[in-house]
């Protein structure tokens, strides 16, 4: 693998050299020079991968390249213009890189086979930007929804040098066979753009891509050496039906890909800066489920999100709620943004259980609780009725846990008192007897059961006890 850490200042000066050191591998033979030569007179852009192809690939076929899942890899991004050939009008230039499919059938199912990547490795990208070792690019973004596509900015007359890396493997797309598996392989894809009048990033200028095949750490060596050493047992004569393995990979050109349009001109307005470590979910929270049924709107809900939130108002729900590990993906989302997000949308972003979670709390769904009892206490006869038609008025009572420590801090909140003030509750019994409540007797209250309430001041505690009638 060719490494290349020179500054962006470098570029301009050393162009020339640069680009025909990272063409030389190519340029050994006469028909690999006259296929460059070719290459380059249809575009001034050209995109190269720093890792060896596959000697193992008849000259007929595409080159097939192997890489180390997780592992850094280089893609230099050319512009010859600072040899010869066209001109890009535009300062900077787009550049979108996406893990695609190789095999027309998995293309067609992409959707479903990547939802279900999603599934079984939440949390994770399928392709990430090593920041620190990529020179030359800017404002580097990932947008959420789009697990294997990256993007970022760069400036032509300086070239660049982005490294990618691939966290999916070949095999998980391979249904599973007693014979073993064999990995399907992907496309890398560089769809390029330039600025319009407007300032957007529409103008597609270059779309290149390499055929590639990804193992798990360190088994794109062991490929690489067991073909190698398969060509070496090959006669002379055989071997000339193979192309030649090269220290880099050439991308060739293809046709845009058929959303780069429109993944660029919503990113361009959109996109959160992107995360090198996306935030771990968390599996702490197990009182939410999605199939849950018959969820109440209770009164603890109460702190519901608001289309009218701004931003900074939204950052602040979200460390209320305990969603501060998100605080920096969700940065210029207002409520509304949140509010119009859907479940599935919420569960590819943080995952299934911090998506689940954000989804219940947005729509102000909470636990279904465990007992429900209604309170009220007599008016006395000197106070006026507060319901129309006269009668009592109830308070609803949700128990989540329904202890009583739980039934002491709603009572609490009803009073408005500490719950430490209420010192004891008790029941009235059948012959007017006072029957101290415990946990016991409050998991046996009957759902919806409703009681007129008592207080009685306690003076040596300065507390309240309460009856239950």
């Amino acid at each position: 693998m060719l490494f290349w850490h020179s500054q962006p200042e470098s570029f301009q000066q050393h162009s020339a050299s640069y680009i025909r050191e990272a063409l030389a591998p190519f340029l050994k033979n006469d028909e690999a020079r006259q296929l460059a030569e070719s290459v380059s007179k249809r575009s001034a852009l050209q995109n190269i991968l720093c890792a060896p192809t596959s000697p193992a690939v008849k000259q007929q076929e595409e080159t097939l390249t192997y890489l180390n899942q997780g592992q850094s890899y280089e893609i230099r991004m050319l512009y010859r213009k600072l040899v010869e050939y066209t001109d890009i009008s535009s300062r900077y230039v787009k550049s979108i890189v996406r893990v695609v499919f190789h095999d027309r059938r998995l293309q067609y199912m992409e959707h479903q086979q990547l939802e279900g990547w999603r599934w079984s490795r939440p949390g994770d990208r399928i392709l990430d930007i090593d920041i620190p070792l990529s020179v030359g690019i800017m404002e580097p973004q990932a947008h959420p929804l789009q697990l294997n596509t990256i993007e970022f900015l760069w400036d032509p007359v300086k070239n660049a040098s982005v490294f990618i890396q691939v966290n999916c493997i070949s095999t998980e797309f391979t249904p599973r066979k007693h014979g073993g598996e064999k990995g399907v392989p992907f496309r890398i894809q560089v769809d390029t753009f330039s600025q319009n009048d407007n300032g957007e990033y529409l103008d597609q200028i270059h779309s290149s891509s390499c055929q590639v095949k990804v193992f798990k750490p360190k088994g794109a060596d062991r490929k690489l050496k067991t073909d190698r050493e398969k060509m070496d047992k090959k006669s002379l004569h055989d071997r000339d039906k193979y192309q030649p393995s090269h220290e880099t990979t050439m991308f060739t050109e293809c046709s845009p890909w058929p959303d780069a349009l429109n993944l660029s001109t919503t990113s361009s307005t959109s996109s959160p800066v992107y995360q090198s470590s996306p935030s771990s979910c968390s599996f702490t929270d197990g009182n939410s489920s999605p199939n849950q049924q018959g969820e109440l709107l209770l009164p603890g809900c109460s702190d519901r999100l608001q289309a009218s939130s701004s931003p900074h108002d939204t950052q602040q729900w979200l460390q209320r709620h305990r969603f501060s590990p998100f605080s920096r993906l969700f940065s210029s989302f207002s409520g509304a943004d949140l509010l119009n997000m859907g479940r599935d949308d919420l569960i590819q972003i943080c995952g299934p259980a911090d998506g689940i979670r954000l989804f219940n709390t947005i729509k102000g769904r909470c636990v279904q609780p465990r007992l429900t009892i209604y309170v009220c206490q007599p008016q006395s006869r000197n106070q006026l009725s507060i319901k129309p038609g006269g009668g009592d008025v109830y308070h609803a009572l949700y128990l989540e846990e329904a202890t009583l420590l739980d039934l002491s801090e709603k009572m609490s909140t009803l009073f408005s008192v500490t719950p430490q003030q209420i010192t004891h509750i008790y029941r009235q019994g059948p012959t007017g007897i006072h029957i101290l409540v415990t946990d016991e007797m409050v998991q046996n209250f009957s759902d919806e059961s409703n009681f007129t309430i008592s207080t009685m001041r306690d003076e040596n505690t300065e507390g309240y006890h309460v009856v239950l009638k």
